[in-house]
């Protein structure tokens, strides 16, 4: 009777598994082990679960097995390193994982030592942990061998379908499992057989003696077998040629930190990094590529021997260092100058440790990509990108997997990503990865390869040994796609050279993932902080260079504090979606640099001062480390950009400001405070304009917020279907009534929670801030703020690194519906013709614009992975900002300027009154992103950048100093097709030197 070939696959598929108990020969377990310096039998439960434990056993191989068919088995309990040690004092260590359990052995006496933690890798608790196995095995590799090839061969048939090659390779497979001379003696058959599923199902066994091994005679026909099978899928690779072709990255991702703390990671990277340079002992065709240059610096100093050896491959070309990268960051919230930073100092890192920069950006991992990053990479000397998470968006599919991404400036990278369905950049080498891959990858008609990155990730750990061994089984197969082990930097390369020659397609502008949106707010104190600590050394670097301009020392760089904020933007951390341990040291670690900031502050007004002319007045210093005209205080004197003055103490405030118990009004805005506490009008006086459309500041609670999976990560777009605005109120009061500011109090409770809110007019201020202080204590909830605007468009404006992207305010196309949650840095803005209204904030991220609805994610309180997301105190401000003109031209990015840095200021005596300004500059508006120390000690790097997509003329004036234009290396920049000295979201630097 003829069989369909999936019954024959069926067959295949038992049979082959006839094979897995006959492989291992022999095997002796270990005894006598340690466990924290005390005695443990095989089986024994660890003391506790908590922090580190050492384990600790010697052993010895019996004379009779040969050296290399021996192996060691283990399986401590939870996740470890595992070092082997000789009596030739040589010691090699391994990764010891759920996937790595299996260690060559290089002489019969070895002394075992391993350092494990209760979790496995993905941090998830041993509730039990225990000493499970130690065995000594002797391995059949002829055995191994062919039941791995059984398995490949089926796993082909099954991902191949209707591909006429399919029979052929079942026939082949078929004809080998007759030809083999098998056991079947009854005592031995069972013995072998009775862990398998199904005779652990019988209701009892009999009783079951010791099991033998594979004759000669029997081996013989193993090894005859496996040739012949081999043989026989190599002919049918002459008829029926691989399909396509692969380039293997062995991989590990490693996050940062997840779900677990960084301690934990630091000794992730050494489990997998000692798994990779074990496998490259045993395969010179293995290939393994590591990103992170903060990895690379960890291990240098955690394990010097490691990074030794790490960079002995690395000069073979069998480890690929990659990404030009500080870490992995997230790209949606940095500011452009910390995405400048994550290049120049990774680029740097790298070049300096292992004598080369890389052009390969890394980011498999991240939540979306900013329009700003093309640019900055392409000054960095990186020309290509990698991603994996854009096959992640739920809605709409990007067009293309190999395109060119153009940034908001124009510039532009090679774009790549793969759609493996099996675990995606954690791949794996086998033919139902290698052929759905292929099958995906779009941009086959534009390049002949893909990439395909494999090995166990995420929790780190990496290629297994079994994976090497496929890969050289697999180079015999038909039909399937070709896959090799290489450099991804040499496939960019030869995509280039591709690329020259045809016209790939492009997208522009920034990369929106259709998940995750929820991670523009989750853990909102850490990303408060990060905007605290990039705020705190850019201010500090800018201060001490206006120091050295006017003569003071100059300025030393300050990368160790860029390190920690670098280090937290990592994608796991920034975006919210770790565990609470991490976010405990994120804010230390960010609260460490906020400190080094503003001392690194004091330092530099204090310089300062000390540079000023004498004069014998009380007065207030006052710098403007911002390229905007300022106000200073709540009076009408203004400071000019960069710009450094004196003023006397207690300047009057300007004249007109008034209030009562629901009215705050000066010269240019009038607030009514409605009885509910929203806002009830804002009256822009210079226009005459009524800013808003119904009650400003409406206060949403959705307690609808649960999303079907990734609890901080997403958020559902159905979390509106249930909604309550907070209408009661506790109280509501005027607290503040001065000449120089004025205050109304609303404070509200809803369920556990309280939340107060002051609104606040300074007697100068063109703005309506909103101090927003919430003390919050209930769970899977999300809180935001709605103001409907009088002003009408087609398009807001939502400022990102290094300018502004416009979004749709209708919900016309699947694209447009998908983006109901979309990052802001500073503010977002709402403007036709003559008149706009801007929402600002210092330090807050997700955001959206529907219709004329200005609306702001403020807070989520998910469950998983930290179930006090967002729980307790937390503050900051934000600001509505009716304008005349658009957003541009009515300052928004000014005035949100001014709300997240604070001019600085210092009493001083003895001083003369004045203005100073060691740097100005003249033509196009632009914005600073930085003023810093040259790290090569050589002067100073001005950094602008042009935010609003224009175009003109832009010049330096610092006497005494002469500029050349460097890129963010800091190295001299050529600029080709500029029609202008600032051109469309340029970023553009100079080098200032004593001249």
């Amino acid at each position: 009777m003829a069989l369909s070939l999936d019954q024959r696959l069926a067959r295949l598929r038992v049979r082959l598994e006839e094979l897995r108990y006959w492989r291992v020969r022999e095997g002796i377990n270990v005894e006598g082990w340690s466990l924290d310096g005390a005695a443990a039998p095989l089986g024994s439960a660890w003391p506790n679960r908590t922090g580190v434990h050492s384990f600790a056993a010697t052993a010895e191989v019996p004379s009779h097995w040969p050296l290399d068919e021996a192996v060691l088995h283990l399986d401590l309990g939870g996740e470890g390193l595992v070092t082997l040690s000789y009596p030739n004092r040589k010691s090699v260590s391994f990764g010891l994982d759920p996937y790595h359990r299996e260690f060559p052995l290089q002489h019969r006496q070895v002394a075992i030592a391993a350092d494990c933690t209760a979790r496995d890798p993905f941090g998830v608790p041993v509730h039990a942990p225990r000493l499970n196995r130690a065995v000594l095995q002797w391995i059949d590799w002829p055995v191994h061998r062919l039941h791995l090839l059984f398995r490949q061969i089926a796993e082909a048939c099954a991902t191949l379908g209707g591909h006429p090659a399919v029979p052929f390779m079942l026939e082949a497979a078929e004809r080998a499992q007759a030809s083999l001379d098998w056991p079947s003696d009854t005592a031995n058959y069972l013995a072998r057989v009775s862990p398998s599923p199904q005779q652990q199902s019988i209701w009892e066994l009999p009783a079951i003696g010791a099991a033998a091994p594979l004759d000669e005679d029997q081996q013989a026909s193993v090894v005859a077998t496996y040739d012949a099978l081999l043989g026989d899928l190599t002919e049918l690779q002459q008829r029926f040629p691989q399909e396509g072709e692969l380039l293997l990255t062995g991989h590990a991702h490693i996050d940062l930190a997840w779900l677990w703390p960084y301690d934990e990671t630091r000794r992730k990277m050494r489990r997998t990094f000692h798994t990779a340079l074990a496998l490259m002992e045993s395969s010179e065709d293995f290939r393994f590529n590591q990103s992170t240059a903060h990895y690379y610096a960890q291990i240098a100093e955690d394990d010097p021997p490691l990074f030794k050896a790490i960079k002995s491959r690395i000069a073979s070309g069998q480890w690929e260092a990659i990404g030009g990268m500080w870490v992995e960051p997230d790209t949606n919230m940095p500011t452009g100058e910390s995405l400048a930073r994550q290049i120049l100092y990774g680029q740097r890192y790298f070049e300096s440790e292992f004598g080369r920069r890389h052009t390969v950006c890394w980011l498999p991992d991240c939540f979306g990509f900013s329009g700003a990053l093309p640019q900055l990479l392409r000054q960095g000397g990186i020309d290509s990108f990698f991603t994996i998470k854009v096959n992640w968006s739920e809605t709409n599919k990007m067009p293309a997997d190999l395109f060119w991404w153009e940034g908001l400036d124009g510039s532009r990278v090679l774009a790549h990503t793969f759609d493996n369905p099996m675990a995606g950049y954690n791949g794996f080498v086998q033919p139902d990865c290698f052929v759905p891959t292929w099958r995906n990858f779009r941009g086959k008609v534009h390049h002949d390869t893909s990439l395909l990155a494999v090995g166990y990730g995420d929790g780190g750990g990496g290629v297994t040994s079994e994976m090497v061994e496929r890969e050289a089984q697999l180079r015999h197969f038909p039909a399937i796609p070709r896959a090799r082990w290489g450099s991804v930097a040499a496939f960019f390369e030869r995509a280039h050279e591709q690329a020259r020659e045809i016209n790939l397609p492009v997208w522009s502008g920034e990369i929106y993932l259709e998940l995750h949106r929820a991670t523009l707010t989750t853990q909102s104190g850490v990303k408060r902080k990060h905007r605290q600590a990039e705020r705190a050394l850019i201010t500090a670097e800018t201060a001490a260079s206006l120091a050295h301009m006017l003569g003071a020392l100059p300025p030393r760089s300050m990368e160790d504090q860029w390190r920690a904020v670098l280090k937290n933007e990592f994608h796991d951390i920034l975006p919210g979606s770790s565990i609470r341990e991490v976010y405990e040291d994120a804010e230390r670690e960010l609260d460490g640099a906020i400190a080094a900031g503003k001392a690194a502050q004091d330092v530099a007004l204090n310089a300062i001062a000390a540079q000023l002319p004498r004069g014998g007045a009380d007065g207030v210093l006052v710098v403007n480390p911002s390229l905007s005209v300022r106000r200073v205080g709540a009076s009408e004197t203004t400071i000019s950009p960069l710009g450094i003055t004196v003023v006397a103490r207690g300047l009057p405030p300007q004249t007109g400001l008034k209030a009562n118990g629901s009215v705050l009004e000066n010269a240019v805005l009038k607030a009514v405070i409605g009885k509910d506490g929203t806002l009830a009008s804002l009256m822009h006086k210079p226009t005459g304009r009524e800013a808003l459309a119904g009650p400003g500041n409406q206060l949403w609670v959705y307690p609808l917020d649960k999303p079907r999976s990734w609890d901080a990560w997403d958020v559902e777009a159905d979390y509106t279907d249930r909604g309550e605005q907070l209408i009661a109120l506790k109280s509501i009061e005027l607290v503040e009534n001065t000449p120089a500011r004025a205050a109304i109090r609303v404070v509200r409770s809803w369920r556990h929670s309280r939340i107060t809110q002051t609104y606040v007019l300074g007697a100068n201020a063109p703005r309506l801030d909103i101090e927003t202080e919430i003390d919050w204590h209930d769970r899977r909830v999300f809180l935001r703020t709605l103001t409907p605007v009088n002003a009408r468009s087609r398009t807001a404006t939502f400022e990102c690194a290094n300018g502004v992207v416009q979004r749709p305010t209708h919900a016309n196309t699947s694209w447009d519906q998908a983006m109901f949650e979309a990052v802001a840095h500073r503010f977002v803005d709402l403007s036709e013709p003559g008149f706009g209204v801007a929402l600002l904030n210092n330090a807050k991220y997700g955001h959206n614009v529907r219709g004329n609805v200005l609306g702001m994610s403020l807070l989520r309180s998910p469950i998983y992975p930290d179930p006090l997301a967002d729980e307790g105190p937390q503050s900051f401000t934000y600001s509505l900002y009716p304008h005349a003109g658009d957003w541009h031209d009515g300052g928004v990015r000014e005035e949100a300027e001014d709300l997240n840095q604070p001019l600085l200021t210092r009493e001083v005596s003895d001083l003369a009154l004045g203005a100073w300004a060691p740097i100005s500059v003249d033509g196009i508006r632009a914005a600073l992103s930085g003023l810093k120390a040259a790290e090569d000690g050589r002067g100073l790097i001005f950094r602008i950048y042009e935010p609003a997509g224009a175009r003109d003329d832009f010049s330096i004036q610092a006497d005494g100093w002469t500029s050349e234009p460097v890129t963010i290396m800091e190295e001299p920049q050529t600029r080709e097709g500029a029609t202008a000295e600032l051109m469309p979201f340029e970023v553009r630097s100079w080098r200032l030197t004593r001249g």
